[in-house]
């Protein structure tokens, strides 16, 4: 099992809805995972207007790609790239640091993501 940015085993991001690129609830990535999904994160109402206006719309469901629509309070494996855009922009959504992959300390560094760190 790979490791989350602490060093220890990765945990399970949301298995509700079903995230990860591999849909198995862990923002784990791999060598088809172009858009590295290794960021659990908290949507909010801010990131999810922000996304969209940067053209990747998480709010409406594609049940062909098995995705089922996003909503402010589920969890989701994120882009660290588009992440860190957020982060930019001053509207990063929280972060679960147990369940992000310590891959993601490639893009961006854990003093920011522990600045927007929830609890366990």
């Amino acid at each position: 099992m790979p490791t989350n940015v602490l060093g220890t085993e990765l945990q399970c991001c949301c298995m509700k809805p079903r995230t990860g690129y591999y849909r198995d609830g862990y923002c784990r990535t791999g060598v088809e995972d172009s858009g590295l999904h290794t960021v659990c994160a908290l949507m909010t109402d801010e990131f999810l207007s922000f996304a969209r206006t940067r053209g990747n719309d998480l709010v409406t469901p594609m049940p062909d790609w098995g995705f089922p629509g996003l909503r402010a309070g589920d969890k989701w494996c994120l882009c660290v790239l588009r992440w860190k855009e957020a982060l930019d922009a001053g509207c990063a959504p929280p972060v679960f640091l147990e369940a992000t992959q310590m891959s993601a300390l490639e893009f961006v560094t854990l003093e920011d993501l522990r600045e927007h760190a929830l609890p366990k």
